[in-house]
């Protein structure tokens, strides 16, 4: 280990003082760097120095390196610590200070957080002051050799949509945050903070690019409605992506990201029950049913026609009428065991006195709201091999569920009478 005894000088209300034997004790001592030529490149050979310093009392502590042009690099800057009890303090260097950005340089769409020190011979300073404006300084030299100054830049910094809406109706339910990552890394890492300084992760989405290579990279974020989590409240918050390389270096791109309306759907058969309008029904006539759909979350939830009341042939779809499946959309649908497809007779989860309609025409049931649908099957065939036969309702959210407490409600055991 190389230590160096330097010349301690120290202020006091800017005048002098004179060490006595009775005169305070020397408030730094055991200064020493342990190495004096560190090459911080990652390759785990004298890549990394241990400073050890001793505080005789509680002191605000600053280490920075100056080149030979005069400019100061901070490495602790005025970092608040008790006097050293047992031993010493020590600390690891390897060769990463504050961010600083060159002359002539420019970084667009990200900043510099913490940055390797280029090649060149530096002085080093550790300085101490205490409570009483008492500050000692030590000095010495380093120099950095064969450091990886290529920065982790992260380019092309963007988030789509700025305002999205996380409550599973497919429609700006999702955000995307991409960035060009310039240098392969140890660490990629997106959150979004709001005014109450809560982090909330976002989610890496699988790509061409393995994670933490250099490439292109998307992060998927769906504020955790998909995995049945409440987002986070409504409001604007920070998006921050940060970038970690193995020599030590942090770059971090931010942007602002908007939610609105956002919340996990939450809706019912409201007490599991379908009033079947018969259970024997003569070849040609009307199944009817009506069902209570119940809206206990805490965002309207989308749903899509036909509206209730509309009869069906059994030999009809929901797509036969033109209401096709609608992604993120609420449907009570109506399944019995000889149906050629899943769910083939749909409605709306209400009409036009239970619904909303957004700027786009979109229908919505309110929050909080209940609506009566009703609707029925007209049987113009049947499976003599499935007669009678179950018929159930089911409360489908098209292509996202349908969670079990809503499939299979309330079965009724349908005999069609054959002349």
């Amino acid at each position: 280990m190389r230590t160096w005894h330097i010349l301690v000088t120290m202020a006091i209300l800017g005048m002098a003082l004179t060490l006595t034997a009775c005169g305070p004790e020397p408030l730094l001592g055991e200064v020493s760097f342990s190495e004096d030529l560190i090459t911080p490149n990652a390759d785990r050979d004298t890549d990394v120095l241990v400073i050890t310093y001793d505080l005789s009392r509680t002191a605000a502590v600053s280490i920075y390196f100056e080149d030979q042009a005069g400019n100061r690099y901070y490495y602790r800057d005025h970092i608040r610590h008790a006097p050293s009890v047992d031993k010493p303090y020590q600390v690891y260097f390897a060769g990463v200070v504050a961010g600083y950005v060159l002359p002539g340089e420019e970084f667009e769409g990200f900043t510099v957080e913490k940055r390797v020190l280029r090649d060149g011979v530096y002085t080093w300073v550790l300085e101490a002051t205490d409570a009483d404006g008492i500050t000692e300084q030590v000095t010495g030299t380093l120099t950095i050799a064969d450091a990886d100054t290529a920065l982790p830049e992260l380019r092309g910094f963007t988030i789509h949509p700025p305002v999205f809406t996380p409550n599973r109706d497919s429609i700006s339910d999702r955000a995307t945050i991409n960035v060009d990552l310039k240098k392969d890394v140890e660490e990629l890492t997106v959150y979004l903070e709001g005014d109450d300084g809560v982090r909330h992760h976002v989610e890496w989405r699988e790509t061409t690019t393995p994670l933490n290579e250099a490439g292109w990279h998307e992060f998927d974020y769906d504020a955790g409605v998909d995995h049945g989590a409440d987002p986070p409240p409504d409001g604007t918050y920070t998006v921050t992506m940060q970038a970690r390389d193995a020599v030590g270096q942090w770059t971090k791109a931010t942007g602002a990201l908007t939610i609105q309306n956002g919340g996990v759907p939450r809706a019912y058969i409201l007490n599991a029950e379908v009033e079947w309008s018969a259970t024997t029904i003569p070849l040609g006539d009307t199944l009817y049913f009506t069902v209570t759909v119940d809206n206990d979350s805490v965002v309207p939830i989308r749903t899509s026609g036909p509206p209730p009341g509309t009869v069906y042939d059994s030999d009809q779809n929901y797509a036969t009428l033109e209401e096709y499946e609608q992604s993120g959309a609420f449907r009570v649908g109506i399944h019995c065991e000889t149906s050629p497809i899943d769910h083939p007779w749909r409605w709306a989860v209400g009409g036009p006195d239970d619904l909303v309609t957004d700027e786009e025409g979109h229908l919505y049931l309110p929050t909080g709201a209940r609506a009566r649908v009703t609707g029925g099957i007209r049987f113009v065939d049947v499976v003599e091999a499935r007669n009678p036969q179950y018929c159930y309702a089911s409360l489908i959210h098209e292509d996202v569920a349908i969670s079990m407490v809503n499939f299979r409600v309330d079965p009724v055991y349908l005999k069609i009478q054959v002349p």
